[in-house]
């Protein structure tokens, strides 16, 4: 049984990371390219990190599912990233974006990796406009700023309601410009299916070619994943619809303990589902929020009378409006955090307060914006998610308010890894999303882009140097060697297992049916009789999986159907550690609301006094896993509920 060991360093939090720094070992010129770096995925944290090691100089191989390293997700993130530069003079600071991390994250993720993140976090920032990133400027050329939840400084920097489609776009001429260099090699089109170990240590990956079908190995002195979170678990969410946790789920069977797995993020404003047959939901930017008011009428007659058609939005006279963020949280307002304000506008609903066909939808209303700034500002600050939400909804933002409601966006729980971003398999680092470290249980807007560059451009480069000083006399491995032969092997086993079934049943059956249990019961609230309802059902779903799904098409050559099916297989398994996660932690926390564990005003009751610490599950089997705590010690903070009335 592996150790925690955190390996957060010596000194005062805000020296730690210098301390790391000038202490680290290093490669020189001339080893470095002898030793290879495999890296899985090409969004902000892997081609950010792939770029800086090709720069470095060592030989790196970068892997994705999609037909180009744009295609990441990354690109999707509209609001903003975080950085402390204090540019409006407002009163942020390197602590105060620690401290707000922090508290956002109700004060359950490791105080060392958050301090590091909020240090580095101005030099993204300098990365990315040396990168060409055209964040909005001032009339006078300066970079301009705008707020996000949970802070009451505006310290987010953005491109309209496209920063992460620029970010990834600057990461990728990093990244290309090394791939023309020829110290980085791309492989597109393939997914990676399972790490190899030897002798304790990562050494390489077997990846599936996924045009021809065909299995590869890979030898990398280290490797790293940074495959992003796994919020498709509840089939419907603001990811890509090929967003998957199946790397992070292989290295869990592997070795590497997974945390937190119930920090799950819900986000307070995307546009509400709408049928049955929906494969994703769309995100509008928390950036909205600095100009929207949302609000759902006082009286539950006009609520219903709007769910009937028989009353518009614009109809309901202002008296008559609820703006229930600003009525309870009069300190931030709309500006919550996004576990707070989706609470909110659940209980809204959950009274009989809510609007649309569903009544599952709040207003998010820029009249008074528009008519104190004037419309052409609004859509200099939006307009591309007001053509957005009018493409989906066709309804005009401008003259209507959007209605809104909260969905699965983000996911806070990952792979553990200690200060070096390395996981309990040696060799074995996780970045980005995909790791646990930086967001305790509830993430702040804009800090995903922050974490994912942090750890891209800025932490691996040392830590990762740091393990493969001590690589150097290691000659790379044959890949002809007993445990890739044996990787390959289960890999293959696996595929025509699946391709045998021939059931009744799609992939996307089996996908929704879990959804569901997920949502219903894994969702913004929970209790502990509906989680062990969930284990129940997603045991009896996953035992049906493996007897009735149907697999058209072949197992060489190109097979959507089969990538589903091989990612839902981990989806199945994946949903129950995260409810037995939910139900082992008796408190609320973040975005993990138990019902049992709240204050008199509907708020997260937290227990620090019994959960706090990082739990961190090693598996032992299909269904059973094994718990084990890293505690959380505050030396530059001090605990307390979190207000932000």
């Amino acid at each position: 049984m592996a150790e925690l060991q955190a390996k957060i360093p010596a000194g005062p939090l805000s020296q730690k990371w210098s301390n790391y720094k000038d202490h680290q070992n290093l490669v020189n010129p001339n080893n470095k390219r002898k030793l290879d770096v495999i890296v899985v995925g090409t969004g902000l944290a892997g081609a950010s990190a792939a770029a800086s090691l090709g720069e470095m100089g060592f030989n790196v191989k970068i892997f994705c599912y999609q037909d180009s390293p744009r295609r990441a997700h990354s690109i999707a993130a509209q609001g903003g990233i975080n950085a402390a530069k204090n540019y409006p003079n407002d009163g942020d600071s390197i602590y105060r974006l620690f401290y707000d991390t922090i508290k956002g994250g109700d004060y359950r993720a490791r105080e060392a990796n958050v301090y590091r993140l909020a240090e580095v976090s101005n030099a993204i920032i300098d990365q990315c406009v040396a990168q060409g990133v055209p964040f909005a400027r001032e009339y006078g050329g300066s970079l301009e700023n705008r707020s996000f939840g949970g802070a009451q400084v505006s310290r987010t920097f953005f491109a309209r309601g496209q920063t992460g489609q620029q970010l990834l776009l600057g990461a990728y001429g990093a990244l290309s410009r090394q791939i023309k260099l020829g110290t980085v090699k791309l492989f597109n089109r393939h997914e990676m299916m399972d790490v190899v170990i030897i002798d304790g240590k990562a050494r390489g990956i077997i990846a599936r070619d996924l045009i021809t079908g065909k299995l590869e190995r890979h030898f990398g002195h280290a490797v790293v994943i940074a495959t992003g979170g796994y919020g498709n678990v509840f089939y419907l969410s603001t990811n890509a619809m090929g967003s998957n946790a199946s790397a992070i789920w292989q290295i869990f069977k592997k070795g590497a303990y997974f945390a937190n797995p119930c920090f799950t993020q819900i986000h307070p404003t995307c546009i509400p589902v709408h049928g049955d047959y929906q494969s994703k939901l769309t995100l509008m930017s928390e950036s909205l929020r600095n100009d929207g008011r949302i609000w759902v009428p006082k009286k539950k007659e006009d609520a219903e009378a709007h769910r009937h058609g028989k009353l518009k939005a614009n109809d309901i006279p202002e008296e008559d409006r609820d703006y229930f963020l600003e009525r309870r949280y009069p300190a931030f307002g709309n500006l919550v955090p996004r576990d707070v304000a989706s609470r909110a506008s659940k209980e809204r609903c959950d009274a009989g307060y809510g609007v649309g066909e569903t009544g599952l939808a709040v207003f998010l209303d820029f009249k008074e914006s528009i008519g104190r700034l004037g419309k052409h500002v609004i859509q200099e600050r939006y307009g591309n998610l007001f053509q957005m939400y009018e493409k989906i909804v066709d309804e005009n933002p401008y003259e209507n308010p959007m209605m809104i409601y909260p969905a699965v966006h983000y996911t806070m729980g990952g792979t553990w890894v200690d200060y070096e971003l390395m996981s309990t398999v040696t060799g074995l680092f996780v970045a980005g999303e995909a790791n646990f470290s930086d967001h305790g249980a509830n993430r702040l807007g804009a800090s995903a882009l922050m974490q994912g560059l942090a750890d891209g451009y800025f932490v691996l480069p040392y830590t990762l140097q740091n393990y493969l000083s001590g690589e150097i006399k290691v000659a790379r491995i044959s890949t002809d060697k007993p445990e890739f032969v044996e990787a390959e092997k289960n890999i293959q086993l696996r595929l025509e297992k699946l391709m045998s079934v021939k059931g009744h049943y799609s992939v996307d059956h089996f996908h929704k049916e879990l959804g569901k249990i997920m949502w219903e019961n894994v969702g913004m609230g929970r209790n502990a009789e509906r989680l062990q309802k969930a284990i129940g059902l997603i045991r009896k779903l996953r035992e049906e999986f493996w007897k009735e799904v149907k697999i058209p098409g072949s197992l060489n050559g190109l097979n959507i159907e089969l990538e589903k099916a091989n990612r839902v297989a981990d989806f199945l398994e994946l949903g129950e550690l995260i409810a037995a996660d939910a139900l082992h932690r008796n408190e609320s926390c973040g975005g993990h609301f138990r019902e049992e564990y709240q204050t008199n005003e509907g708020e997260c009751l937290r227990n620090d006094q019994e959960y706090r610490y990082v739990a961190a599950w090693e598996y032992k089997g299909e269904g059973n896993f094994e718990l084990h705590k890293e505690p959380l010690i505050y030396e530059g903070i001090e605990l307390k509920q979190r207000v932000y009335k």
